[in-house]
């Protein structure tokens, strides 16, 4: 999977975690890798990520040796982490019933504030080591984010253990969301028919164009 990041999504990632983050602690914790920019240290950081490499590929990449890259890969982590809350946020920064809207004008699928779905995490050693749970808007933007379980846990159980989860069940929020069949349906989750019959089709016709892909 490639992902593109535009020059304004950058500048607006360095420039909050400067502004939010990196003044008010992260200074003192740098040491050695306070020679780099934030926008170098956001650089380094995102290489790391979408190359999956391992730590002194980094650096001879960047020209920078494998202490630092740790320290500055570290560093970015816990000031993306300190700043999660601000960005991702259930149902979403909208209103409930502009989130509804957007996924209504998908495919006519009213209710919907969200769609759940698991994807796997893959270590070094080639197997899924972590299998996060995320919900997005019709826009495929992240409104709520589980990332604590090993790979073997099925999706369902992750998601029968969020937060998320206790809040829809007990009816802290307006909607549905929209689940693949590896979920149970519930009166908040709803999943495809699996035989449907010829009634049934336009109502999975539907939930399938509705549903972002989250993979």
């Amino acid at each position: 999977m490639t992902i593109y990041m535009k020059d304004t999504g950058f500048l607006q990632m360095a420039s909050g975690i400067y502004a939010d983050y990196w003044v008010p602690g992260l200074s003192t914790a740098l040491h050695g890798a306070m020679h780099l920019s934030v926008e170098q240290m956001v650089c380094v950081a995102l290489r790391f990520f979408a190359s999956e490499a391992f730590l002194y590929s980094v650096g001879d990449a960047e020209q920078l040796n494998k202490a630092t890259i740790c320290r500055t890969i570290r560093s970015v982590c816990l000031a993306i982490k300190a700043l999660a809350d601000v960005f991702i946020s259930f149902p979403g920064h909208r209103r409930l019933c502009d989130i509804k809207e957007e996924f209504y004008r998908i495919a006519g699928f009213p209710n919907v504030i969200g769609a759940v779905d698991c994807t796997h995490f893959v270590n070094r050693k080639s197997f899924h080591s972590i299998n996060v749970q995320m919900v997005c808007n019709a826009d495929c933007v992240i409104s709520n984010v589980v990332a604590k379980w090993p790979g073997s846990v099925h999706d369902s159980r992750i998601f029968r253990a969020s937060e998320i989860y206790q809040c829809l069940s007990q009816g802290e929020f307006s909607g549905v969301l929209l689940g693949d069949r590896g979920y149970g349906c519930q009166p908040f989750l709803l999943t495809p028919f699996t035989d449907p019959l010829e009634a049934q089709q336009a109502y999975n016709h539907a939930h399938a164009r509705t549903r972002p892909e989250l993979k």
